[in-house]
């Protein structure tokens, strides 16, 4: 059984790495633009649809705003790219948010910066393969039935590739997120040339009724939801260390790479949705992109391939999370401030407990959301701007003290971009609050105090385990016991075992079937092992019970310190042998788990078949 599952993991997640490969496991700028931008670059295929979902409310005629606000957020991008370079620059072993929060500002505000990051990489996973699966369906409508069942199915795929290192994620995920950059921009550019060239053959702009009235607030509102474009922009800084060297600069090159392949998609795409009067499809059959594509390329091969390389960058963007909530949810861990397992380093040298952990909650969230992008999207980029915020104020006090040359022009650069992030926050909050925000608003004081609560048993359990005025006590009183199930070669290697740890071990048979009891007596006591063996009376058929309670007997009648129950245990040759045989053993270590005072060695013997 061992042999299989462990065959089975190597062929999954793929054969150990030893520590010393971690520097070969780092990114080149190539592979390090897919794995940690493709979230950002990405939001490309459905931001404008975001925005143009809410402004369609005021009729067809506010859809002409589409571009102003992508402009606004294409500004927004730039200043926050920008001011992350800053970050990239002064932390070279990786600048993320709560790491310059915590430094900076102090503990709350680091938690409040971490707690948002987790749920919005959490939210990023989910509408990120969503997205995909829509582009999926625009394409295949027969498939819209089964979108939870896609988006799960994708989320394994995910989960799976990440935990196969970062490297090789890497260079898995170059490929599409270069293939859909390459397909928007074909299309951008053959759209350009069929305007140049036939000016006229636009299609009349449909009328659409009016819902809602073309308000500030519902400019808000679009600006809000077309926000969602700068998630991931910090994923970069969180993952300096993971770039070849000189890592802050390459690093900060990849972040320039990054903004410049956003903001020609999101205002591209803006542009043309407004030049060919997209109408968004409030029930999600299909996507704006979709319907450039088909506008453009028409129904052939390239509108495939764009819909394909759209779905697969969508679905793969759900890295950039996979890379980021892991390494956060590790230095967490090593703060004592989430569970410490989180902090260790798989077999290929990833988190892997983080990255199952994000993989759960994701599909936890796309089944209670049923797989829809729209009702993800309110939920999506609070937690990303407050990060923000709090990352550039703790970059603005970090130059305050370090005060380096020129440390004024870098300190206005990361005050800028915090100013404008918190504003954005307020915006946010406000215009997607009623809509899901207030969700993920929630979540963030109540993560806190879970972390909090980690914290507080950490200290406690390392209090009580100091040995700072400790008395070493006395040798402990040690009794053994040794449970017999019945007497075989199994219960002989166990007792031989009790005899060489004990002067006077004891077994014990519980009475289950009253008739087995003289059998047993007799073969025990023709062994001449000189161990007395006690006889449990078990009126309700209890195994455990009956151990327990007689464990509670021998440390208060006896004064012993510790009780060793020592099981027997026999190992066969074929997984599927043990299925033949009851686990009462197996039932009765996890009860034991709890006892005080307990120590359970299993004794196993191999039978040879």
């Amino acid at each position: 059984m061992p042999n299989l599952t462990q065959a089975l993991r190597r062929f999954i997640v793929g054969e150990r790495l030893p520590t010393a490969r971690a520097m070969h496991e780092r990114l080149p700028k190539y592979l390090a633009l897919p794995t940690f931008a493709a979230d950002a670059i990405s939001s490309s295929a459905y931001a404008t649809e975001e925005v143009l979902l809410v402004l369609v409310l005021a009729g067809s005629g506010a859809l002409r705003y589409s571009t102003a606000v992508m402009l606004c957020i294409a500004v927004l991008f730039t200043i926050v790219a920008v001011s992350y370079r800053q970050t990239v620059t002064a932390y070279p072993s990786g600048g993320g948010a709560y790491i310059v929060a915590r430094e900076n500002l102090g503990l709350y505000p680091g938690l409040i910066a971490a707690s948002a990051l987790l749920v919005d990489y959490v939210l990023t996973v989910a509408v990120s393969i969503a997205s995909g699966v829509a582009a999926i369906i625009s394409a295949l409508p027969i498939l819209a039935g089964y979108r939870v069942e896609l988006c799960l199915v994708f989320i394994a795929f995910i989960t799976i590739a990440n935990l196969r290192g970062v490297r090789e994620s890497g260079k898995l995920f170059a490929g599409p997120t270069y293939l859909f950059v390459a397909s928007m921009l074909l299309m951008l550019v053959s759209g350009s040339i069929r305007e140049l060239l036939f000016p006229g053959s636009r299609a009349a702009a449909p009328q659409v009724p009016v819902e809602q009235p073309l308000t500030v607030f519902l400019l808000l509102r679009a600006f809000a939801s077309g926000c969602a474009a700068l998630t991931g922009t910090e994923a970069i800084a969180n993952s300096v260390p993971s770039f070849r060297p000189p890592e802050s600069r390459n690093a900060a090159t990849t972040l320039m790479w990054m903004l410049a392949i956003c903001v020609v998609l999101n205002i591209g795409a803006a542009g043309f949705a407004q030049a060919y009067h997209i109408v968004p499809d409030h029930l999600q059959r299909e996507t704006v992109l979709s319907q450039l594509g088909r506008t453009v390329f028409g129904k052939g091969v390239l509108y495939y391939i764009l819909q394909a390389a759209t779905a697969i960058i969508l679905t793969l963007a759900a890295t950039t999370s996979f890379a980021g909530f892991p390494r956060l949810a590790s230095i967490l861990a090593k703060d004592s401030l989430a569970p410490r397992q989180l902090a260790n380093l798989g077999d290929r040298l990833v988190f892997s407990n983080g990255i199952l952990l994000l993989g759960a909650f994701s599909a936890l969230l796309t089944v209670v959301f049923r797989g829809m992008v729209h009702a993800l999207i309110p939920l999506y980029a609070v937690g990303v701007f407050i990060s923000f915020t709090l990352s550039q104020a703790g970059m603005v006090r970090h130059w305050q003290k370090l005060r380096t040359a020129n440390w004024h022009f870098a300190a206005a650069m990361n005050a800028l971009g915090a100013v404008v992030t918190g504003v954005v926050v307020i915006v946010v909050a406000s215009a997607k609050f009623i809509h899901g925000a207030w969700i993920a608003l929630l979540l963030i004081p109540v993560l806190i105090a879970v972390f909090l609560k980690i914290a507080q048993h950490y200290r406690s359990l390392a209090t009580a385990l100091s040995t700072e005025g400790y008395a070493v006590p006395r040798a402990l009183r040690h009794a053994v016991l040794v449970l017999v199930p019945g007497v075989h070669r199994g219960v002989v290697s166990a007792l031989l075992y009790a005899k060489s740890i004990a002067t006077e071990p004891e077994g014990v048979f519980v009475e289950i079937d009253p008739a087995e009891t003289p059998k047993v007596q007799e073969e025990w006591y023709r062994l001449h092992l000189g161990i007395p063996l006690t006889v449990l009376q078990s009126p309700w058929r209890s195994l455990t019970d009956s151990v327990i309670q007689y464990i509670r007997t021998v440390r208060a009648e006896r004064h012993v310190d510790l009780v060793t129950v020592v099981i027997p245990e026999f190992a066969t040759t074929r997984w599927w042998h043990g299925l033949l045989h009851n686990q009462a053993g197996l039932m009765l270590k996890f009860a034991l788990m709890s006892e005080p005072g307990v120590v359970v060695t299993n004794v196993r013997y191999h039978v040879e078949e």
